[in-house]
């Protein structure tokens, strides 16, 4: 099996030393991309032969210039030029607010950097293998911040049975895959309605399904 190949955005020199000495210890993970800086990511990845298939991301991030340039810009411009690429955030910062904007934005994950290094790799290996990674931190955070949000009724109506049930397993964090032996179909047609929800939701990836899933209360994984 293949590495998942992981690429880091940290300005702090000694905290992006360690996670990198830690990451490359687990087996499976290897990091093979690193930039001290948000605004210098896009120009490093056009010159790098083999992409990351994870970033993880610093919110905090140094300005360029007079210009912010923290991880919410990083995420953007991931998302427009390297959309294969999986987003995880990693922040100091607890704040609802703060990770529903991100995810909203189409980060896949969000971790506080107390968070154990086993949790890490559980992120790394469920954003590449299943397209996002939402922890019990995140999830109530979604829930508080969608929960007073219009819900989309008539959008909610046009979702097939089948559809919803292949949601509600997304939501859970099961792969195709495994959505397919639960449900005795195939991961072809789990996939083809996945890419019907994103089209009917206008959800950038799995975890803007997750947040639609929750916003209009066909999911509560509390």
């Amino acid at each position: 099996m293949n590495n998942i190949k992981v690429g880091l955005v940290e300005d702090q020199f000694l905290f992006r030393e360690g996670i990198k000495a830690i990451l490359n210890s687990m087996q499976g993970i290897e990091v093979m991309f690193e930039a001290a800086d948000g605004y210098s990511v896009l120009e490093k990845l056009n010159s790098t032969p083999t992409l990351p298939n994870v970033m993880l991301v610093d919110l905090s991030l140094p300005p360029n210039g007079q210009k912010e340039y923290s991880g919410l810009n990083v995420t953007h411009d991931l998302i427009v030029h390297y959309p294969t690429i999986k987003i995880l955030i990693l922040s100091v910062h607890e704040d609802e607010n703060f990770i529903t904007q991100l995810i909203e934005c189409g980060a896949h994950g969000y971790l506080v950097k107390d968070s154990d290094p086993k949790e890490v790799q559980e992120a790394i290996i469920a954003v590449h293998h299943k397209g996002s990674y939402i922890n019990q931190r995140t999830l109530i955070a979604l829930q508080h911040n969608m929960g007073r949000r219009i819900k989309s009724t008539h959008l909610r109506d046009k979702i097939t049975k089948r559809e919803k049930e292949i949601l509600q397993l997304i939501c859970q964090q099961y792969t195709a895959e495994e959505i397919g032996e639960k449900l005795f179909i195939s991961e072809r047609t789990v996939n083809g309605h996945r890419n019907h929800l994103l089209q009917k939701t206008k959800s950038k990836n799995v975890t803007g399904l997750v947040m639609y899933a929750i916003k209009n209360n066909i999911v509560n994984l509390i």
